[in-house]
């Protein structure tokens, strides 16, 4: 059987081995896709030291990485004709549900409270050169000019789940002229989210909220109003620089891309009363919350994960359109386990994207 190199979590907490293994062979309703570029995402990080086995226990060896982008070079006998072929370039919604839960139902198979399956998690994921993905979660892109997968590939998270979160948000009646938006933390997502609230704004002033200089000068180059540097600040003092920059103490909705117990401490004493907080980040396991101040102001702190096909396809049409901005760093295969080093210490500006030749 032919070959491919891919890179696997054998340890938790040791480095990815690189092997050689069996191209896989797609099962009737998959197509086989040769990954073109796969995202390194701070949760394939976390993954490797075990940050998810209470949730989602795995079976070592894996291979991870859930953003991919690709073209496809086969498909199984199920697959309907004319619906995607040979040589197609194709993201891949890694969110794959049972089909059959009442949230698969409402089409949001990222929440599946069934045997659901999320790439990189149980299926081999793009840290190879080969994947096999159902048909049903493969969405057909129609690049721009000088659009490759390593363009399209970390929308699939990265892109959009900060989109979902800021849709949440939305739909709170926050974004209008009048109101003080917050983005924290401008990591992978908080580069987009910034973009997302721009298109969204309706007029509300966006903030851009990070601990490191260059991140929150690309915040302002992608569309925010203002950017407040938030290392070692109390919330006293980042809500003096709000109200420099906005003439308010407190702010309407708060788009969190960090998810830290630092960023929450700041964010529900700076938020008016009646608003929200929407959560995407991940970076602590837990957290605490001021419940006193979170119910006498009727505070709302949403939780908002990854996102559905629906929401994929849009970032997806967005970017092909030229509407989305990325901030990508190419990575050799070979050089990853030190990339994802970069990753846990925040030191990657936008996106680093392995892109396979």
């Amino acid at each position: 059987m032919a070959k491919m190199q891919a890179a696997q979590i054998w340890k938790f907490g040791e480095p990815l081995r690189f092997v050689e293994v069996d191209i896989p062979t797609p099962r009737p309703d998959e197509l086989l896709v040769k990954v073109g570029a796969c995202g390194m995402c701070r949760s394939d990080y976390q993954q490797q030291h075990g940050y998810f086995e209470v949730a989602l226990p795995s079976e070592l060896p894996i291979i991870p990485g859930h953003e991919i982008a690709g073209h496809v070079v086969g498909k199984g006998s199920l697959v309907p004709d004319g619906l995607l072929e040979e040589g197609d370039l194709i993201a891949v919604d890694p969110g794959w549900g049972d089909g059959t839960c009442e949230q698969c139902v409402k089409g949001n198979t990222q929440l599946c409270t069934g045997d659901g399956r999320w790439l990189g998690f149980g299926p081999p994921g793009g840290y190879a050169e080969y994947v096999a993905v159902p048909y049903q979660h493969a969405i057909k892109v129609n690049p721009g000019e000088g659009q490759g997968p390593e363009f399209f590939a970390p929308l699939t998270d990265a892109g959009a789940t900060p989109y979902r979160g800021i849709k949440k948000l939305v739909e709170r009646g926050k974004f209008t002229a009048g109101h003080t938006v917050v983005v924290a933390g401008i990591g992978g997502l908080g580069s987009y989210a910034v973009q997302y609230a721009r298109l969204f704004s309706g007029g509300a002033d966006i903030v851009a909220f990070s601990r490191t200089q260059d991140k929150l000068d690309l915040a302002l180059e992608y569309g925010a109003d203002h950017a407040i540097n938030t290392r070692d600040a109390t919330p006293e003092q980042v809500q003096d620089q709000l109200e420099k920059f906005t003439g308010r103490r407190r702010v309407d909705a708060i788009l969190d891309c960090a998810g830290g117990q630092d960023s929450l401490d700041i964010d529900f004493r700076i938020l008016n009363s009646g608003s929200d907080v929407a959560q995407v980040g991940l970076m602590a396991s837990n957290a605490t919350l001021p419940v006193n101040l979170v119910v006498g102001t009727e505070q709302t702190w949403h939780g908002s994960f990854w996102s559905n096909h629906q929401d994929i396809s849009e970032v997806l049409a967005l970017a092909a359109a030229g509407k989305i901005h990325n901030t990508i760093t190419p990575v050799k295969f070979e050089d990853v386990n030190e990339n994802l080093e970069k990753v846990a210490r925040g030191d990657v500006v936008g996106r680093q994207v392995i892109v396979f030749d």
